[in-house]
């Protein structure tokens, strides 16, 4: 609460007061400051997310995953520019392999949606992973907000598509959609459990490449997800077909979308998934926090080398050196 009692700063404020105007500029320069590493920057940024937290959760969340050259791009601007035509504005949190080198996105998906970018009412985000886990950059979560505070109605994430580590995406979305290909069929046993469990709606892309193939791996996708328990009594994931680059299944995936919000909503169950989120995020950030402040204790700095050495050559058993490492936090 202490936080939220903060006055902001002036240049703060001008911030707040020109995403919640929908000013692109303002939007950009907020999620850079919260992707900053900078501990001031932090402070402010916690201060501006406070400020704008009244005005976010109004926009549906879209996580979309799929092995690369599955089209994702492709069908999440097939999907854009068709939103738009419905009158709705929205933003695209495209999340991109890291360069080792400079750390930076290494994909650009701004180069590979090229007519929607150009859209006024679509921005467009790319961000680098930053060898986080889960395929979902580390900010993700409050970049999303900031555009829901910027009055975007969608709110699209696409994903690193890495595979059983993805599943993270889930913990921020309302809900997830994977896309495969026609001809992967065969693959489905290959698939992690864990991705085929979270999905909501699996979208079989490029379904213009063969129809006859679309048809079969449709077919084995309803029996695998017929196989499993849905997560929710009130929705049985679906199974679509499309071709983005034809534009075909789109106004069928949003429906899909809508009717999904219908089930969920009237018993509490989409509401009560976002406050399990927002819960889930929070420990998420105390883990982290924890092992920050660990890493940087001053005695733990002193002695991680020598007892990681010791570990090393069998001197001293994991569980003795991490206990002894743990004890310095309490003095």
């Amino acid at each position: 609460m202490a936080a939220q009692a903060q006055a902001l700063s002036p240049a703060d404020q001008t911030l707040v007061d020109g995403v919640l105007a929908g000013q692109r500029r303002a939007l950009a320069k907020a999620i850079t400051l919260i992707e900053s590493t900078r501990s001031d920057h932090q402070q402010r940024a916690q201060q501006v997310l406070n400020a704008l937290l009244p005005s976010t959760g109004r926009a549906i969340r879209v996580g979309i995953s799929g092995v690369p050259g599955a089209g994702k791009s492709t069908f999440i601007e097939a999907l854009g520019v068709w939103l738009i035509e419905q009158g709705k504005k929205l933003a695209v949190l495209a999340v991109d392999p890291s360069s080792s080198v400079s750390g930076g996105s290494i994909l650009g998906d701004k180069t590979r949606m090229e007519q929607l970018c150009q859209r006024e009412e679509a921005f467009i985000r790319p961000t680098p992973s930053s060898g986080s886990l889960g395929g979902v950059a580390e900010k993700s979560r409050e970049a999303m907000l900031l555009c829901e505070a910027a009055g975007f109605d969608v709110i699209i994430i696409e994903t690193v598509g890495v595979g059983q580590s993805e599943t993270t995406v889930a913990g921020m979305v309302d809900i997830f959609c994977l896309l495969q290909l026609p001809n992967a069929g065969d693959d489905l046993q290959a698939i992690k459990k864990g991705i085929v469990e979270i999905a909501d709606l699996v979208v079989i892309n490029k379904a213009d490449i063969d129809r006859q193939a679309t048809a079969v791996t449709r077919a084995q996708w309803r029996n695998a997800l017929h196989m499993l328990r849905p997560a929710s009594p009130n929705w049985s994931p679906l199974v679509l077909t499309a071709s983005a680059l034809h534009k075909e299944g789109i106004p069928e995936f949003w429906e899909a979308i809508e009717k999904y919000r219908s089930a969920l909503t009237p018993t509490g169950e989409f509401a009560a998934k976002r406050q399990h989120q927002a819960l889930s995020w929070m420990w998420q950030l105390i883990d982290f926090g924890l092992r920050q402040h660990f890493r940087h204790h001053p005695r733990v700095q002193a002695n991680l080398p020598a007892l990681t050495q010791s570990v090393e050559q069998g001197h001293t058993t994991p569980a003795t050196a991490a206990y002894a490492l743990l004890d310095y936090l309490k003095h």
